[in-house]
């Protein structure tokens, strides 16, 4: 098979990163590739004891994976990972991460990988979601949420990502506020000032398969080069 991942973080928590990661393994799927979600680190579950962007992320994907391969990091308390690692008494370990993405790579062609919050969310006392996405050694793809203040949080994100020495592959702006001020001018700066392609502007309230059908992925070259 071939593997390939990438990495999906945002400017903030709530930009709609889960939804655009299902968009994206719907348009993978499309495009005639297997593709399978990964969120390794998630706080918060439902009455039935699982996490709803981790569902959201095994109904997206082509694969039936294990959920402790998708989400080997499951906390109860909707709060920071690392508040909730600590009190958990179960911290967060990057080798257990690192084993179980390669565990999917061996399911599927390509793994798409949400972190957790925004790029730079602490796990623990040292490491944060940044230091998870080195990690793994993955391109990272960015979800903008596309309200006021998009602009100041998308472009320190970007250079977050760079300054981390990773690339950044590519970009989603995704319509969170359908009612924004001057949303042409915003999604023109960000496109003139984010050195990397647009893959697509999700429309609010699409749902993750219809979203797909906006994004490019050939934008981020490798195995969507070629157009599948």
């Amino acid at each position: 098979m071939i593997k390939h991942g990438f990495f999906v973080t945002g400017t903030d928590t709530e930009v709609g990163k889960t939804h655009v990661t299902c968009a994206l393994l719907h348009a993978t799927r499309q495009r005639g590739l297997t593709a399978v979600g990964m969120k390794p680190i998630a706080a918060g579950v439902e009455a039935d004891g699982r996490n709803g962007d981790v569902v959201q992320l095994l109904t997206a994907s082509s694969i039936a994976s294990p959920l402790e391969w998708m989400n080997p990091f499951l906390y109860d308390p909707p709060i920071a990972p690392h508040i909730a690692a600590r009190e958990s008494g179960r911290p967060i370990d990057m080798e257990v991460i690192r084993w179980t993405y390669r565990q999917l790579g061996t399911l599927a062609e390509v793994v798409w990988v949400e972190g957790v919050g925004g790029f730079r969310v602490p796990l623990d006392e040292r490491y944060d979601t940044a230091d998870l996405a080195q990690a793994l050694g993955l391109p990272v793809v960015l979800v903008v949420g596309m309200r006021l203040g998009c602009l100041n949080h998308a472009l320190l994100t970007a250079e977050a990502v760079v300054r981390r020495g990773l690339t950044l592959a590519g970009w989603v702006a995704n319509r969170i506020d359908p009612n924004m001020t001057r949303f042409e001018e915003n999604l023109a700066t960000l496109c003139s000032r984010l050195d990397a392609p647009l893959l697509g502007v999700t429309p609010h309230g699409a749902s993750p398969s219809r979203a797909a059908q906006v994004l490019q992925l050939s934008g981020l070259g490798g195995v969507f080069a070629a157009g599948r």
